[in-house]
């Protein structure tokens, strides 16, 4: 019976593409399936595994071996480099479907260095050989092929490249799963933050959240998802690892992007629907990365969904201009400076802005500098005057005079 790889990939097509790698490469080259067992292959295998083969337990075959080494791949997203039980150099690249292992293409073994005595004296001390076996290895050590470690990491970004869209939905799910290991390496750090106490934690939720806030209303949304997990990294150093507190928490985040997307200027139909849509994909969720991750997405649709009421002639221009603006509100920035950003005319641009924003130049980059003013306000001891000025203000009168008309109070009296 064939293997359930060939229902999701030609197997001509994989053996094709094998095949000129392998003739390339120089290296051993296997397709395996999902039990580690060997479809195809290109290459010699070495004695040397043969005689190593021998000496496993049966609870820890090659077999068992190769498929860990798979499943790390696909969690990692990318090629996956290992040293096996006999201290040889594999590499491996996952197939997969719905994030289903269904095989993996596996390189090697090969050596990343001259091998001395100590390799085949520490497999010694490890399944204790047999004297003929291990002169067999010792003789066995020169058919291994040394290849430099630079030119191994250029061996698996080609793997990549020349897999990860042999099957359509596998490309997807591996950029997936690299986005996810990298949300929680960032998380991770947050919480080794708080841990060793290079932060106080009573007002940093709030102050990141008022952060949040804006970034999103601005369109800067690498940023806000930076923010998102350090606000992340808080309840889990805060709250722990309870899947329901997070899931709690991660609705009342979302609801804060809600709102943002809502004051930033999109339908409140729009944002509804998106919450919507979230919170009944957060009923299905077991795990504590998809919550994370899924939360992660939505500020990229909560910030998309601001800009979609804008002309789509003009969409990409009017973006970059708020761009511009949210990294550079602090400096005197003029309608001139942004216009020539984004290379328009100064009355052709901002008769632009105000169809695509509803707001002018001059309004919106007031708006945009008030929301940092009230966050600086909130969560720091700075002066009316120091603020004023750090958020691109020329004098603390003025900035009083449009603090009051944007929120009603003075910079004093909102504080």
């Amino acid at each position: 019976m064939e293997s359930g790889l060939y229902q999701i990939v030609e197997k001509q097509k994989l053996c094709e593409i094998l095949e000129s790698f392998h003739t390339c490469i120089g290296l051993p080259t296997q397709v395996i399936d999902a039990h580690g067992i060997i479809l195809e292959s290109y290459g010699q295998v070495s004695n040397y595994c043969r005689i190593i083969k021998k000496y496993l337990p049966k609870n820890d075959s090659c077999e068992r071996v190769h498929i860990r080494a798979s499943q790390k791949a696909m969690d990692l997203g990318e090629t996956y480099i290992f040293s096996c039980h006999a201290n040889l150099n594999h590499m491996v690249f996952p197939l997969m479907n719905n994030n289903t292992l269904f095989g993996s293409v596996l390189v090697g073994p090969f050596l990343m260095d001259e091998p001395d005595s100590t390799l085949v004296l520490s497999i010694d001390r490890r399944y204790n050989l047999s004297t003929t076996s291990l002169l067999d290895l010792y003789e066995e050590l020169d058919s291994i092929k040394i290849v430099p470690s630079a030119t191994v990491t250029h061996i698996s970004r080609l793997l990549y490249y020349l897999f990860a869209d042999l099957i359509s939905e596998s490309k997807q799910q591996l950029i997936m799963n690299q986005s996810k290991l990298s949300q929680q390496s960032k998380i991770n750090e947050s919480i080794q933050m708080y841990k060793s106490g290079s932060t106080t934690g009573v007002s940093y939720p709030i102050e990141m959240e008022n952060s949040l806030i804006t970034k999103v209303k601005t369109g800067n949304s690498e940023q806000a998802k930076a923010i998102l997990n350090d606000l992340l990294g808080y309840v889990f150093f805060a709250e722990g690892n309870s899947l329901d507190i997070v899931k709690t928490r991660s609705i009342e985040l979302c609801s804060l992007l809600s709102r943002a997307a809502i004051e930033g200027g999109a339908t409140s139909d729009s944002v509804l629907k998106i919450n919507n849509q979230y919170l009944k994909s957060l009923q299905s969720m077991r795990s504590l990365d998809d919550v994370c991750f899924k939360l992660q997405e939505s500020v990229d649709t909560f910030t998309d969904c601001i800009f979609n009421y804008i002309p789509s002639k003009n969409s990409e221009l009017v973006k970059k201009a708020i761009q511009f603006i949210s990294q550079n509100f602090a400096t005197p920035l003029s309608l001139d400076d942004v216009a020539g950003h984004v290379h328009l005319n100064p009355a052709y641009f901002s008769t632009v802005f105000k169809q695509s924003t509803g707001s002018s130049f001059k309004e919106y980059l007031n708006m945009v500098r008030i929301e940092e003013s009230k966050r600086l306000l909130s969560n720091t001891n700075y002066s009316v005057i120091d603020i004023a000025i750090a958020t691109g203000f020329e004098d603390q009168s003025y900035f009083s005079k449009v603090f009051k008309k944007y929120t009603g109070l003075t910079p004093k009296q909102y504080r």
